[in-house]
């Protein structure tokens, strides 16, 4: 059951002073990464039940006159086609999606910035394709020794090689199409580089997690780990900040080792450091807004339960996610949870076992559970959002929201003409024929005019989705979670 967790207008509030706070500490410039997802932050509003996805977009544009845009992409991500899960997409195209986004809300992006650069063709193709629509690209290479070597990094043999990103406004947001893009490290480059010209410039850090006045094995902080398990982080008391204040926070690995790279370069420009600690250079005030804990806590830990759904299915479809399954039950275990807290899972699991074929279940935002069992007309995955919209619209069961005669053209169209073997309907096309239905018959109207209803709630499903229909659970904002196991024996599968 959905329940508000989360103060979303204070945070904005919160938020929006601090960054302008910042801003006037340092005069001159201020690069500020920005953690997670500046237009869709699904992590956080899965975590924190009331934050809005673009809830720091709505921030930044407050500022959009003296805010110059940044991407970085390190060049691992794209030599390995790295996905952003929650869209589907790669990083590549999440670096374009983003350009054309932030352009469409008047937001200025100044370049994209290749990250760990070491002549990958990859990389050098991406530029090209970029360079040719008439967008700025630099290049900052790999540093031997980084970040424990802090006289090289800090030297003309290592951020000294950096190309020097040009930029015109007063407020540089360093963005990224997902972790592990190399922001910070683009900040520090840039700060060094900055003094070299006599450039007066400053660096804050908007992250949104871990969140540092939340205890360190706090759900929200262990669901952080959960996300980024794939990059080995790992949440530590900032020992940096406990020295300095005697207060315990909370911080992650990445910040803390490159802190004294910080310091060394804050103490070339300044002659000291403005920060005592990572902690200190965040500006952060998410653990102020939350409302009720228990709401944060219960969804933290099904976010937990998601990430480890999701890296079985990938080790199912062959990829390498071994390690990263270890690492997540190590969080379960430090959060106290299982796959049992799942309740669709268990329903699905007990409908398939019943059945003998895949079946579904989701937990719309009331409480109520549903499931969906496979038919001859239609997959599990189907027959569930249309029980789920007939519940909604309060539709009778036995109404049939999309008759035969509809079905039935399709089927022959999907098998006789384009080659398929599944007769059955995928959601898209079952939505395709109620949308078509809904011209005709009231209840159908009635029943599609609730799919944004379906946003925010959690399904499940007894077998790993195909692509199409996985896609239109992403698109509709439910939360799916597969079992690791395919419907058929086949070797191939989309």
């Amino acid at each position: 059951m959905f329940q508000l967790g989360f103060d979303n207008e204070k945070y904005i509030r919160m938020q929006s002073e601090h960054i302008r706070e910042r801003m006037s500490q340092f005069g001159g410039k201020l690069y500020m990464e920005f953690g997670g997802k500046l237009f869709d932050d699904n992590h956080a509003s899965r975590v924190l039940p009331g934050f809005q996805p673009d809830s720091k977009l709505r921030m930044l544009l407050q500022l959009k006159d003296e805010a110059e845009i940044v991407i970085a992409v390190s060049a691992g991500a794209i030599e390995s086609k790295k996905l952003r899960s929650d869209l589907g997409i790669t990083y590549e195209q999440e670096v374009l999606r983003l350009v054309d986004l932030f352009r469409s809300v008047g937001l200025f992006v100044g370049s994209v910035v290749i990250t760990q650069y070491d002549g990958q063709t990859s990389s050098d193709s991406f530029k090209a394709n970029l360079v040719k629509f008439g967008l700025p690209v630099f290049l900052h290479y790999k540093i031997e020794g980084y970040p424990s070597n802090v006289k090289k990094i800090v030297s003309d043999e290592g951020y000294g090689k950096n190309e020097y990103i040009e930029t015109s406004r007063r407020l540089i947001v360093v963005t990224a199409p997902g972790p592990g893009s190399g922001k910070m490290a683009t900040c520090l480059s840039q700060l060094y580089h900055e003094h070299l010209r006599g450039i007066s410039a400053g660096y804050a850090k908007f992250e949104t997690f871990p969140i540092w006045n939340l205890p360190l094995n706090h759900p929200v902080n262990l669901a952080y780990e959960a996300a980024t398990a794939d990059l080995n982080d790992v949440n530590m008391i900032d020992s940096f900040h406990l020295e300095a204040y005697g207060v315990p926070t909370v911080n992650y690995n990445r910040d803390i080792e490159v802190f004294p790279v910080l310091n060394a370069i804050f103490e070339k420009i300044y002659g000291t450091s403005p920060y005592k600690s990572p902690t200190d250079m965040g500006v952060n005030m998410a653990g102020n807004c939350i409302i009720d804990d228990a709401a944060v806590c219960a969804a933290s830990r099904q976010e937990i339960i998601r990430r480890y759904y999701k890296a079985l299915c990938d080790l199912r479809r062959g990829l390498d996610s071994a390690k990263e399954i270890e690492r997540l039950e190590l969080v379960m275990n430090k959060a106290g949870v299982s796959v049992a807290v799942r309740t669709v899972a268990t329903r699905a699991k007990e409908v398939a076992a019943e059945t003998g074929a895949p079946a579904a279940a989701i937990e719309l935002r009331d409480g109520t559970i549903l499931t969906g069992k496979t038919k001859q007309l239609f997959g599990a995955t189907t027959a569930l959002i249309l029980n789920a919209l007939k519940h909604l619209a309060g539709i009778d069961d036995a109404h049939d929201l999309i008759p035969s005669s509809f079905i039935e053209p399709v089927q022959a169209l999907k098998v006789d003409y384009l080659g398929s073997k599944n007769p059955r309907l995928h959601i898209d096309e079952a939505l395709v024929a109620l949308s078509v239905n809904a011209s005709v018959d009231e209840a159908a109207a009635k029943a599609l005019r609730c799919l944004p209803l379906l946003q925010g709630t959690d399904a499940h499903c007894s077998v790993i989705l195909s692509t199409a229909d996985a896609g239109v659970f992403r698109k509709l904002g439910i939360n799916l979670t597969c079992e690791p196991d395919y419907e058929n024996d086949n070797l191939y599968h989309i």
